[in-house]
């Protein structure tokens, strides 16, 4: 891939464009939910999931893995001192880190837990579960408040809660999928505690009442974060409340179907239906926010906020203020799922 030069071309709309089609193929909920997103915000919300989606896709495709993380990390440094390789993703990705004053160390905690992909580490213990979560996925969060122009410790810490929350619920739907692929992320304790061995099920992945057991544990500590992060939503701008909302009950559902499925990830992989995502993106409009709470950040992603407070922040946005339009967004695309589910199309993920 050619670099690019010191004075190269800030994103263009192609750019924007091409950012927006990489979501939509491979990250459905999250498309679904940034339709109540405002514009502004939303076209930046996919040039920052675009360049994680790259990323992830770079370990977890053929090849060496190992191999590019480093790449990724030139990238990375590339893009935030504004000299951005000559893609959409990292065109994009320049304007944002330089827009919203986004520390780079945020981007790169995404890229260590890449690395620990690559590396195939596994997991003793929850805490050591929640580390690796904050770096994929508390990471994002984190990055997805400052898009919306929020820098409050309190509301990085919810978005964290979130973002980690979504990443256990991520792990518990793919456990089969993930161990065919020579992954274990469950606690080692808790499976030898449910009388699983961890390389005996990594060898021959089955579904069963000691793996039921786990996958349910999993998923209540993902619930208790994602009840926490519900209280920091009130610290986002008004117009920017429902699309986070939704994206929270629209992974948080992926348990649930998990529990109606039998707490099997093995055999299949839950998916939430289209007619009942329309339903939970109308929730989302219409539910009132909570009072905030103020709780300390997890420990394992206390250096996620910790970076973002030594950063200067930017110059005020202007407020969004487009209420009317969310609710016109999310009867669109309520539409669409429907319509999507009577002609037999793909259900989103």
């Amino acid at each position: 891939m050619p670099l690019s030069s010191p004075d190269a071309p800030p994103a263009g709309r192609a750019d924007h464009a091409a950012c927006r089609a990489a979501i939509r193929t491979g990250s459905r909920s999250f498309y679904a939910a940034s339709w109540l997103l405002p514009r502004r915000v939303r076209r930046d919300a996919y040039g920052l999931y675009a360049f994680c989606r790259l990323s992830d896709d770079a370990v977890d495709g053929g090849g060496a893995p190992a191999d590019a993380v480093p790449l990724l990390r030139e990238r990375l440094a590339r893009a935030h001192a504004g000299r951005p390789l000559d893609a959409p993703a990292d065109r994009a990705l320049a304007e944002i880190l330089a827009r919203h004053a986004i520390p780079e160390a945020l981007p790169a905690a995404l890229l260590d837990g890449l690395a620990w992909d690559a590396a195939g580490r596994r997991y003793a213990d929850l805490p050591a579960l929640a580390a690796y979560a904050a770096r994929v996925a508390g990471s994002v969060g984190a990055m997805m408040t400052l898009v919306m122009g929020v820098r409050a410790p309190e509301a990085l810490a919810r978005a964290c809660d979130l973002g980690i929350a979504m990443q256990l619920t991520n792990i518990a739907r793919d456990v089969g999928e993930d161990a065919r692929a020579g992954r274990l992320y469950l606690p080692e304790a808790w499976l030898r505690e449910a009388g699983l061995d961890p390389d005996a099920f990594l060898a021959r992945p089955a579904p069963g009442p000691a793996l039921a057991a786990v996958v349910a544990r999993l998923l209540a500590a993902a619930d208790l974060l994602y009840a926490r992060a519900e209280s920091g939503i009130a610290l986002l701008p008004a117009s920017c409340r429902p699309a986070i909302r939704a994206a929270r009950l629209i992974y948080a559902e992926i348990g649930r179907t998990l529990e109606q499925d039998g707490l099997d990830p093995v055999s299949r992989r839950a998916r939430v239906a289209g007619s009942r995502k329309a339903q939970l993106l109308a929730r989302a409009v219409l539910a009132p926010s909570r009072r905030p709470v103020d709780q300390p950040p997890l420990p394992e992603a206390a250096f996620l906020v910790e970076a973002v407070a030594a950063r200067t922040a930017p110059l005020p946005l202007p407020a969004w203020w487009d209420l009317g339009g969310q609710a016109v967004r999310v009867l669109d695309l309520i539409a669409v799922l429907r319509e999507r589910e009577s002609v037999g199309g793909p259900a989103p993920s």
